[in-house]
């Protein structure tokens, strides 16, 4: 029985008195005897033991699970570490028998160390001053304020759109509007770059509509993949301007070329970019005069920007139809209005301090100059991403381990399934705080250790 149609037939015999149950505006009399009946099975169901027919040991499936990484050297951990005010990159490390080292920071997401910038800090001391702690709902339920007001303003202002729109974290981002576009336009085909972040994929893989997956960077294969579908289907073109793991660039004005001729919609994932290229930081389509030619641009506040959270920046229609539709946005409580202040202010400071993203550019050549110097295996392609490839899991894990552990230097190690096997890594990602005796200690350790380690010097390098 549906509890919002009229109770009657069988329902209705051999009752003495009724129940008025009430959802929505509709109602319903129910037997007041029936809802005992209802009720009894349904207690057992919700509070009676559980008792399962067939034994499955599923410890015994986790632990296997657990294992398999281990022996593949994929296994990740946790390094515990507590950063200082004013200290970045150097930091605490917590080790596990409850020991402290001092460590150097070199795989951190906060580029341009926004994260211990004292406007940015001032901003959400005064945020949470005047607010308290949390925004205490979702945007559509109380949760919007003016510092969220303020930093969408900023962001739309960064790009030159009409509109902006905040997220949790710009993995939130890319997944929500991509799972949501073809709701706004049925039929839609989306073309995604080979080597698209997680998100990027998921959110496509989520949407229930027709994808396309061309081959990394490959204009060409792009081509033929829109030239093969129906000329009136809507079309989107998803990439991404710098990849992360190997820090090259995507080809962001031929794309825009073939999206104009096939009309379809451009949507660029900034996230690497934002705060570090361009005049004013809004990234490499801003740098390379294409950020008009984007329809939707996605960008972090939690890398460069060095608070938290994600956006979209697109038309004002764009992003209204993406509040209204997407449940990675409705369903969310928003971001701390200390965060969104925090995000604002570091977003107005980069607008203007162009020497500041000058140094980060400099201090990545000059590390990619000395690696390359002492013939180990790193990809340049140009952006502030250095990344050392290994070859296995294991040794990549075991120079992890000894950089940390010898050195007091902390780079995670990047495995499969993040990078294809036999392209495993070490990254770094040098910022402007980091100097010559950082560098220094770096260069050193990584000689010695590749050495030690008898790895091959430039034979993998791309």
């Amino acid at each position: 029985m549906q509890i919002n149609e009229p109770a009657g037939g069988a329902l209705q015999k051999g009752t003495q008195r009724g129940v008025t149950l009430c959802n929505g505006l509709s109602r319903a009399v129910v037997p007041y005897m029936t809802l005992r009946t209802i009720q009894k099975p349904l207690q057992k169901v919700a509070f009676g033991p559980t008792k399962r027919t067939k034994d499955v040991d599923y410890n015994a499936k986790l632990d296997i699970a657990i294992e398999r990484l281990h022996t593949e050297g994929r296994y990740r951990t946790f390094i515990d570490i507590e950063r200082k005010r004013g200290q970045f990159p150097h930091a605490t490390w917590r080790k596990p028998d409850g020991s402290e080292a001092p460590v150097t920071v070199w795989c951190g997401n906060d580029y341009l160390g926004m994260g211990q910038h004292p406007v940015v800090l001032a901003a959400m001391h005064e945020a949470i001053e005047a607010t308290g702690a949390g925004s205490g709902g979702t945007r559509n339920i109380s949760g919007t304020t003016v510092y969220h007001k303020r930093l969408e303003a900023e962001l739309a202002d960064l790009h030159n759109k009409e509109a902006a729109l905040l997220f949790t974290s710009a993995y939130i981002a890319n997944d929500a509007t991509l799972s949501t576009l073809p709701k706004l336009f049925p039929g839609l085909i989306i073309y995604s770059d080979a080597l698209n972040h997680a998100s990027m994929i998921e959110g496509v893989r989520r949407n229930g509509g027709a994808k396309r997956i061309f081959r990394h960077n490959d204009v060409a294969h792009l081509r033929e993949l829109l030239a093969a579908d129906d000329p009136d289907a809507p079309k989107l073109i998803a990439f991404e301007s710098i990849y992360s793991m190997d820090g090259d660039f995507g080809p962001i004005e031929d794309i825009c070329d073939l999206a104009d001729e096939f009309g379809a919609l451009t949507y660029i994932d900034e996230v690497h970019a934002v705060g570090m290229y361009g005049p004013r930081g809004a990234g490499v389509a801003e740098r390379d005069g294409l950020m008009g030619r984007i329809d939707i641009i996605n960008g972090t506040l939690a890398k460069a920007y060095g608070v938290m959270g994600g956006y979209i920046a697109a038309s004002a229609k764009m992003c209204d139809a993406i509040r209204s539709y997407a449940p990675g946005f409705i369903f969310t409580t928003s971001l701390p209005p200390a965060v969104a202040a925090g995000a604002a202010a570091s977003v107005a400071h980069l607008k203007t301090d162009q020497a500041l993203r000058a140094q980060h550019q400099t201090q990545a050549k000059i590390l990619k100059l000395r690696l390359k110097g002492m013939g180990l295996p790193i990809i340049d392609h140009g952006s502030h991403i250095v990344p050392l490839i290994v070859g296995d899991p294991v040794h990549t894990k075991k120079l992890s381990d000894m950089l940390l552990s010898d050195f007091g230097i902390y780079v995670q190690p990047i495995n499969f399934p993040t990078v294809p096997r036999g392209t495993e890594r070490l990254r770094f990602t040098p910022s402007p705080v980091h100097g010559p005796r950082e560098m220094d200690a770096l260069v050193g350790a990584l000689d010695g250790l590749w050495s030690h380690c008898a790895l091959n010097r430039a034979d993998l390098a791309g």
